[in-house]
């Protein structure tokens, strides 16, 4: 049987291999900067930058895009940094100058909002004027969800 100052090292020794995962998990969630509406102004300027790099750089891997228009009352659901980048790549293809102007942002915890007005030309040359609103989710300062809607202009 060992000696009862052997076993304490043992189980000190023990705690101190796990401690560093412990303490990285801890340092990097105080490390990741919270949730602002400086984010969310952010996000927005490179969205019309068109700077896909710098817009994924906000969403976390395992992200959700729900595209307003789409097949199902949600929109058009895109899972996955590829599949969301994808979505808006072609975003920007539809509507090449698009852009997002008279914006207001609100962050609660985890949570964020953004409105603005969507303006653009289709690459049939039609005029898109629009509002909308983004709710988004946050984790460890990441956007996991990007739920978007917009208002229905009737012509």
């Amino acid at each position: 049987m060992r000696p009862l100052h052997t076993m304490k090292l043992v189980v000190l020794a023990a705690s101190l291999l796990t401690a560093p995962t412990w303490a990285r998990a801890q340092e990097d969630s105080v490390r990741s900067s919270p949730v602002t509406t400086a984010t969310l102004k952010s996000l927005l300027a490179a969205f019309n930058a068109h700077d896909l790099d710098a817009i994924m750089g906000y969403f976390a891997e395992d992200c959700v895009l729900l595209m307003p228009r789409g097949p199902e009352p949600e929109g058009r659901r895109l899972v996955g940094k590829s599949a969301v980048r994808e979505g808006l790549a072609s975003r920007f293809a539809g509507l090449p100058d698009v852009h997002y102007g008279d914006d207001q942002h609100w962050v609660a915890g985890n949570l964020g909002v953004s409105t603005w007005l969507l303006t653009g030309t289709t690459k049939a040359g039609e005029q898109v004027r629009v509002r909308g609103v983004d709710l988004l989710e946050f984790r460890d300062g990441r956007v996991t969800k990007k739920d978007s809607y917009w208002k229905i202009v009737a012509k």
